[in-house]
């Protein structure tokens, strides 16, 4: 168990990491971000700043050594550089970041443990994608396998034309099929260093050009009667995994049960609402599981709770959004509003 003033490495510099860093000081920690981004929102508010590249051994380990427990904000932080760390200081460790890092090991992965994604095809070569689209039909997604989030890296093919003269990367792309869906939910747990298991109540969540646009509580009829199927699987993984810390699940509730769609190792965008809306939020709780800390309630404090995201110019209205005096308003602190670009939330009670 670490004491006040213990000092936390976070890998990653964005807001995800500064809500942790704001958590962590309420605990009495102190946080020092790892980033190769001058610009970091999390820095402003963390004890310490390195920022280096990530594949600078020499910058990561002089940075280790100044940590007690060492986590990360997002899941693209390369695995590679982190061999040069104590594994011990990991939490989570690095097999989770490996499986989340290739969509198509994520998915066997998944499978492995019981769950159920879309059916998909893995595309090495620009020759293999034809083959897929007519074992898998249409429409579909063509993914990258490798570093996209937000809609970025994924593009519909709605007739096999589309696919037309398409390259497929180096690191290869996955083949989805289309998911007949009633809405989108996300599991949300906490896994503690003991193994004890906590869960937050599943949001609906609503998308805009792939990026959430909105959690709610309550959420449909239909996620409260998948939710355990989908809880007990996520639980297996995060077992499978040894996972320390917050990890999320997002799935599709579908006619025939809940269908996995993707996973984050870390704290998550459909998880902001528990700052307000729960006992306590997704931040304390991940601070207290790497930390080694007995978890907290994760009760929902409302029947009916709503997280808003704030994207791109959005957020400039700070006053009209405080206007309303029961919204709870986030910033970020990022100081380009573009177009695509959360900028931070709005979680209103009740």
């Amino acid at each position: 168990m670490l004491k006040p003033g213990a000092t936390i490495g976070i890998l990653g510099g964005g807001q995800l990491g500064r809500m942790l860093a704001m958590a962590a000081a309420q605990l009495g920690y102190r946080c020092h971000i790892y980033a190769p981004e001058a610009d970091s929102v999390a820095a402003e508010v963390a004890h310490s700043f390195t920022c280096a590249p990530w594949h600078d051994s020499e910058a990561l380990i002089a940075f280790a050594r100044g940590c007690d427990v060492i986590t990360y904000e997002f899941e693209n932080v390369p695995v590679a550089p982190l061999a040069a760390l104590p594994a011990d200081m990991l939490a989570p460790g690095t097999r989770a970041l490996e499986v989340a890092q290739d969509r198509v090991r994520e998915k066997r992965f998944i499978q492995e443990q019981g769950g159920r994604p879309a059916d998909f095809a893995a595309i090495d070569h620009d020759s293999e994608l034809a083959g897929a689209i007519d074992r898998i039909g249409v429409p579909g997604i063509l993914k990258t396998r490798r570093d996209g989030y937000d809609g970025k890296g994924q593009w519909v093919v709605r007739r096999s034309e589309d696919a037309a003269g398409a390259r497929i990367p180096e690191s290869g792309c996955v083949y989805e099929a289309f998911v007949s869906f009633e809405c989108e939910f996300s599991v949300i747990l906490v896994r503690g260093r003991d193994g004890e298991v906590r869960f937050w109540d599943s949001a609906h969540n609503t998308h805009g050009e792939g990026i959430l646009a909105r959690s709610a509580l309550p959420a449909p009829a239909i996620v409260g009667e998948q939710v355990e199927q989908a809880r007990a699987m996520a639980k297996r993984v995060a077992d499978a995994l040894g996972y320390v810390g917050v990890l999320t699940l997002e799935f599709f509730a579908t006619k025939q049960g809940p269908v996995f769609n993707e996973m984050a190792p870390r704290v998550h965008n459909s998880g902001h609402w528990t700052i307000e809306g729960a006992t306590t939020c997704q931040f304390e709780n991940h601070i207290r599981a790497i930390c080694g800390l007995p978890l907290g309630a994760t009760d929902s404090v409302s029947d009916t709770v709503t997280m808003t995201n704030l994207i791109g110019g959005d957020a400039l209205d700070l006053g009209g959004h405080l206007s309303d005096d029961r919204n709870h308003v986030h910033l970020y602190g990022k100081a380009e509003a573009r177009e695509g670009r959360k900028m931070g939330h709005i979680t209103r009670i009740g």
